[in-house]
């Protein structure tokens, strides 16, 4: 008799998905600029969103969602529709047990991968039904992400990483190595994290359509607000980004470090030519100065602008994009995003991959929702795979964190470990009744 009938025979109940419920949540930023920069004008944050519903007793939901800036968030939540037929009557139990499996089950169907593979709207849905699993789960456990991923062994821990088209860069057996050498320290800096929090920087003053008298106030606020890093958005006119330059420069004082982020608008020799001339400002990094997709342009920027470092990550598809910029040092901040890639999972690997070439990962976090959900993932690196807070922060933007049951703590320039169970993913329902597409003027 298999243990499953065993557990049947002694009361055990299977639990199963009776339902998934997707929104097409938009909040009107554009109407006050808020994520304005020199690619996208004009933003409107928006979900995809997911709800996973069991027959289970407990009643616990899972919540997901993709992060878009509106046009196309229907499009997103029909790529999570798609989905449905490998969820509808699944056992919890199951799927929860081995989420690595779930993992490639998703990204491996042979039909949907077509769509791919492992890039885009597919891609990213997937990433969200993996998140909302990870939420019910962690819900399930009573604990905060963060820490159930913390506590889980280094054999584990690799057991949900898809090492396919890695291993020319990063093995099991190296993986396993990273996890096990940081092992012995997990106690510790799992108190530290509790006293100390995880450093953030705000790009909160920085949004590309504000005046010059709302970048200074900003600024003023974020150094008084304890931020150690602020980010500018730049790109569109150079005499305009030395101007707003000179004006952060001014506010915050020689100590506070000043990041850019120009958001894929130049060519090389552009992105280039821009940041030197930006360079008297004293420049932490320039994120995104070309295409996310053009591994060897940003390896000739980085070249090209040294010691001012690249960040970029927010738009690679992949593990396997993250692969090629560490191999070819085209990077020098890793910035992984909690809704691009195919969910906790892949982001996993991705952290693995930063700590075997040595790169700091500051994730992004300029969208709704993406604070909530990253950190779990910056403090799970903290403590159980890079061991590190040197050189890594928390991208921090002040705007809808209202909307969610958990939302960042947020002070004295530094993410607070949330104790809620669960991703940091749920939505209050009223939120998503508000401002469900088609929004009601």
């Amino acid at each position: 008799m298999s243990s499953l009938w065993i557990l049947i025979a002694k009361g055990y109940r299977v639990s199963r998905i009776i339902k998934l419920e997707t929104s097409d949540v938009r909040f009107p930023t554009s109407k006050t600029l808020d994520g304005s920069d020199a690619m996208n004008r004009d933003p409107d944050y928006s979900a995809s969103y997911l709800q996973i519903h069991t027959d289970s007793p407990d009643g616990l939901v899972g919540h997901g969602f993709v992060f878009t800036i509106g046009r196309g968030n229907d499009v997103e939540v029909a790529a999570i529709r798609a989905l449905f037929g490998h969820l509808l009557g699944r056992d919890v139990e199951a799927l929860l047990g081995d989420l690595g499996g779930t993992w490639r089950e998703l990204v491996y169907d042979s039909q949907l991968r077509w769509l791919g593979p492992e890039k885009g709207v597919m891609h990213m849905a997937i990433g969200t039904v993996i998140n909302a699993l990870w939420d019910l789960k962690a819900k399930r456990e009573g604990k905060p992400l963060w820490l159930l991923l913390s506590e889980l062994t280094p054999e584990q821990l690799v057991d949900l990483v898809d090492f396919r088209y890695l291993t020319d860069a990063l093995t099991r057996d190296e993986a396993l190595e990273i996890l096990r050498n940081a092992e012995p320290g997990r106690t510790e800096r799992r108190e530290q994290l509790l006293v100390s929090g995880v450093p953030a920087y705000t790009t909160t003053p920085g949004w590309l359509g504000y005046s010059d008298e709302k970048l200074a106030s900003l600024c003023r606020e974020a150094v008084d607000a304890g931020f150690a890093q602020i980010k500018l958005k730049v790109g569109d006119k150079l005499d305009d980004d030395i101007r707003r330059m000179a004006i952060a420069r001014e506010v915050c004082g020689p100590d506070i470090r000043i990041a850019i982020d120009a958001n894929q608008r130049w060519d090389v020799a552009e992105a280039i030519a821009w940041t030197n001339a930006l360079a008297k400002f004293d420049v932490a990094w320039v994120e995104e100065p070309t295409s996310p997709d053009d591994v060897l342009g940003h390896a000739t920027i980085s070249r090209g602008i040294a010691p001012i470092r690249v960040a970029t990550g927010e738009h690679a598809a992949n593990r396997v994009m993250f692969k090629q910029f560490l191999q070819a040092d085209a990077l020098q901040v890793l910035q992984i995003d909690a809704t691009r890639v195919a969910g906790v999972n892949e982001n996993i690997a991705i952290l693995l991959l930063a700590a075997k070439f040595g790169v700091p990962v500051c994730p992004h976090a300029g969208g709704v929702g993406l604070c909530e959900a990253v950190q779990h993932l910056s403090m799970f690196d903290f403590v159980a795979v890079s061991g590190a807070n040197d050189e890594r922060m928390i991208e921090f933007v002040d705007h809808l964190h209202e909307h969610f049951m958990t939302p960042v703590d947020v002070h004295d320039g530094r993410y607070w470990p949330p104790s809620a169970p669960g991703a940091g993913t749920e939505m209050r329902a009223t939120s998503i009744a508000d401002y469900s597409w088609p929004l009601d003027d």
